[in-house]
């Protein structure tokens, strides 16, 4: 499950799931180039090569792109951390910049949006007068076990 509960301090870390490591990414890019370029064998030393080969690159250039976006984008993490003090959470984008949010533990609570929300199952916290979403990028089986986690530690 793509976040972890510690107990001291009391501590929920969430992140995006990452399924293609970067060993599988060099075996995805390489078997991709090979299958791409088996039909053109058939063209090697025609003028038809030159016509469909700048796409076949663009295609391949492109879904490099994407995957390594996908890592980018990855690196997002989500730290809620509670105390006798405060309810806090740290939101930390891909580029490094961060956004918090705390509360008081007593008037902090839990929701889950069955509707209305962005995706199906979507969880917020609420408190000192805001609301804010917390593991929007989890699944929504991820985010119902975030959901009642929560509420065990918050209430």
């Amino acid at each position: 499950m793509p976040y972890e509960m510690t107990d001291n301090p009391r501590r929920i870390v969430a992140w995006p799931n990452r399924s293609l490591p970067r060993k599988g990414f060099a075996w995805f890019i390489s078997i991709t180039y090979a299958l791409f370029l088996m039909p053109l064998v058939a063209l090697v030393g025609t003028m038809a090569l030159w016509g469909i080969l700048p796409f076949i690159l663009i295609v391949l250039a492109l879904t490099w792109a994407a995957i390594h976006r996908s890592w980018r984008d990855g690196r997002l993490r989500e730290v809620l951390t509670l105390s006798e003090a405060e309810v806090a959470l740290v939101r930390t984008e891909p580029g490094g910049k961060s956004r918090r949010w705390s509360a008081n533990p007593y008037w902090a609570s839990v929701h889950l949006h069955e509707k209305g929300g962005p995706v199906p199952g979507y969880v917020t916290l609420k408190g000192e007068g805001r609301e804010v979403e917390i593991g929007a990028f989890l699944s929504e089986e991820e985010r119902r076990a975030l959901y009642a986690d929560l509420r065990r530690l918050i209430g």
